[in-house]
């Protein structure tokens, strides 16, 4: 959803935005206009059906030589955004005939999840050439501003721009999920991988007593019984004898999240799922999490959460046992973080920064043509 809320932000703000996005269903129109006038451009590059991320670098050529025949053959962008490596190999290569800067978005680098992309370079390689290619890279947070610099980008290309929430969708206004009002409620939601740290709040949970704690993430609810992840986390359950109060929801439409925060006393947040303690707090949700990673930015320790030790299982209960037994801090607390999401982190305000940094490349002073890539 990233791209789609940034590119509507964009067009509120008055950008003409074109997004380019490899064509997955047969039937759906060439060009679709989206009701804030944001143009979404369907390219027939490969099968016209999903493909797995890291099985799309074979059609980047094809993706290529469209893209860089409809810029030379009609609408041409003052700046093109790509998000994700394969978009961005795709965008570099297209704009190189024609003149157009590119931005760069990875969202998240292959050093960190490695997956095999077949034979020739590794999915690291391609981003480090591909970070030094283009004329700007856009980060995150600092955690992948780090990470970027260390893998060879220049830090003069390099500028910090957090993602957004939608305040309109996630607020504390709305229908929340049923739950026992004598038992509170500890939310945690991420993919159900070891790195994303639900072993440490199965743990966590045997010094909160009494309370209850929800996942939301992984596959949908039926391929719960056969996922690894979700069978390792309930075989921890029962290991520490927190069972009867663990619960996996598994896959949530984005739609329905709204609902599981507000029915949520505190979220436990990840370093890696930044997203998730964004609409947490936009939904006016306090957030205690590991002192580590982007929670540290996202996060103000005292203020919106609590950030404890990581991977310490004590910490993490104590400091959750703490606030669910003061209702004032959590109010406080809660107050806090609905405010900083809305002010801090609205897709407005980080299209105004984004916008910023086209303004710096685009060929023209006017309002910018933009091109989204997103593969």
């Amino acid at each position: 959803m990233h791209v789609a809320d940034l590119s509507d932000a964009l067009a509120d703000l008055g950008n003409d935005v074109h997004v380019y996005t490899r064509r997955e269903d047969p039937d759906v129109a060439e060009v679709v206009i989206t009701s804030s006038g944001v143009h979404v451009i369907h390219l027939t590059a490969g099968p016209a059906r999903p493909i797995p991320s890291d099985l799309l670098l074979p059609y980047m050529g094809e993706f290529a030589r469209l893209l860089g025949e409809r810029w030379r053959n009609g609408w041409m962008p003052d700046v093109a955004h790509a998000h994700y490596w394969t978009s961005g190999l795709a965008a570099v290569t297209a704009a190189k005939r024609v003149g157009v800067p590119v931005v760069q978005s990875f969202h998240e680098l292959g050093e960190n999840h490695r997956e095999p992309i077949g034979q020739g370079p590794s999915r690291a390689e391609y981003e480090r050439a591909l970070g030094r290619a283009v004329d700007r890279v856009v980060a995150r947070n600092q955690d992948e501003f780090r990470d970027l610099v260390r893998i060879g980008v220049p830090r003069a290309n390099l500028t910090v721009v957090p993602s957004g929430v939608d305040s309109e969708l996630f607020t504390p206004e709305g229908p929340a999920v049923q739950r026992d009002p004598e038992r509170p409620r500890i939310l945690s939601v991420g993919r159900l991988v070891e790195r994303k740290g639900f072993g440490d709040v199965v743990q966590a949970m045997r010094y909160v007593p009494n309370a209850e704690v929800v996942v939301v993430g992984g596959p949908p609810p039926e391929q719960l019984p056969a996922d690894p992840g979700a069978r390792l986390l309930r075989s921890m359950a029962e290991q520490f004898q927190v069972a009867d109060r663990f619960r996996l929801v598994g896959a949530v439409s984005e739609r329905d999240l709204p609902s599981w925060y507000r029915s949520a006393d505190v979220l436990i947040g990840s370093p890696w799922e930044e997203q998730a303690a964004l609409e947490a707090m936009a939904c006016g949700v306090p957030i205690i999490g590991a002192a580590e990673g982007t929670l540290t930015e996202t996060v103000v320790d005292g203020l919106t959460g609590d950030l404890v030790p990581a991977r310490d299982p004590r910490a993490l209960g104590g400091a959750l046992r703490r606030l669910i037994n003061d209702k004032v801090r959590r109010f406080t607390y809660a107050t806090a973080a609905m405010d900083r999401a809305r002010q801090a982190y609205s897709w407005k305000r980080v299209a105004a920064q984004v916008g910023s940094v086209y303004a710096s490349l685009r060929r023209t002073p006017v309002t910018a043509d933009l091109a989204e890539e997103a593969v």
